[in-house]
């Protein structure tokens, strides 16, 4: 049976890792999807596919 997550069980580092990339993944996905649009490689779309989810797994509160 999987435990809940609870991110104040975390090290005061980790939490503070987690909260400052919680705020710049943000600017960073929408960076990476103008990017994107104007040059599409493979790695770009690549890129921006990670950074999506991780954005939906912040928002889930899965990290």
């Amino acid at each position: 049976m999987r435990r809940k997550y609870n991110p104040y069980l975390l090290p005061s580092w980790a939490r503070t890792i987690r909260e400052v990339g919680k705020q710049l993944i943000i600017p960073f996905t929408i960076f990476q999807g103008i990017r994107t649009l104007i040059i599409p490689t493979t790695f770009d779309v690549v890129l921006l596919l990670i950074f999506l989810l991780i954005v939906a797994l912040f928002q889930m509160d899965l990290i």
